[in-house]
């Protein structure tokens, strides 16, 4: 079976390009055995993917393939769990499968269980434990992970802050793709005056953004008389505007009402 999965989110890679199609195959190969298909199958259901989304399902056979010694499965088992896709949720039982797959090495393993630890859901919270499962994800080149091993570190958060390792760690993060670290990378180098260098970061982060992310960031730019930093602003409002509802709009109403005052958006 050539199908790995490979990602956390998202099915499909090296897969036929008729997903029904593939979703047979995949379900043939889970039936008859097959390891990755077996967890494969977990994240087509759960996505919806050439087969009728079934979340619940999916949560089974990440079980199985969890048991089997998968690594991923076991972390997306605990993906169904945390978040009650399938199941009620229970953060504690998540975090007992994120800890198979972080002791297995899984880089996404490492990363949710830190943010379980970092946040005492379902487990007791453990900052220094969080941020030495970050590290060891960022360590292998997980870009959400390097963000916030970044933040930890110019917080001072387990230890002394250490602004010089944390603008490092931003920078790789927005050169793997992570946003949130392209946002990071892009603070950083308007507080050191690099305004061209720091606006490219951050179109790159408003092109990938969440919704989640935008509300943040929206708020978060540095107030600044520069117009095309203003002009920004305004572009995660109004891509916030687009994804959200209808408190997204009238924030995007108020920042262009500020700029026509003569205000910068905040």
């Amino acid at each position: 079976m050539g199908w790995l999965l490979r990602r956390e989110e998202g099915a499909g890679q090296g897969v036929p390009e008729n997903p029904r199609q593939a979703a047979g195959l995949i379900l043939a190969a889970a039936r008859a055995g097959d390891l990755d298909a077996q967890a494969l199958l977990g994240q087509i259901l759960l996505d919806g993917h050439g087969i009728e989304r079934d979340p619940a399902l999916a949560l089974r056979w990440f079980r199985i393939a969890a048991a089997r010694g998968h690594a991923m499965a076991a972390n997306m088992a605990g993906r169904c769990l945390e978040h009650g896709w399938g199941c009620a949720a229970d953060p504690a039982q998540a975090a007992r499968h994120y800890n198979v797959a972080a002791a297995r090495g899984l880089d996404w393993g490492l990363y949710n269980l830190a943010n379980l630890l970092a946040t005492g859901r379902g487990v007791e919270r453990d900052e220094a434990r969080a941020f030495a499962c970050y590290r060891q994800a960022a360590e292998q080149g997980h870009a959400k992970s390097m963000n916030l091993v970044g933040r930890y570190l110019e917080e001072g958060r387990v230890g002394p802050p250490d602004p010089v390792a944390a603008r490092e760690w931003y920078r790789r993060s927005a050169e793997a793709g992570d946003f949130r670290g392209q946002f990071s990378h892009a603070v950083t180098l308007l507080a050191d005056g690099h305004l061209d260098e720091a606006l490219a970061w951050l179109e790159r982060a408003l092109a990938l953004g969440n919704l989640n992310f935008l509300r943040v960031a929206r708020g978060a730019l540095l107030t600044c008389a520069e117009p095309r930093l203003t002009a920004l602003t305004l572009a995660y409002h109004a891509r916030a505007a687009a994804l959200g509802d209808d408190s997204d709009r009238e924030a995007e109403r108020r920042a262009w009402a500020q700029v026509a005052e003569g205000g910068i958006p905040a």
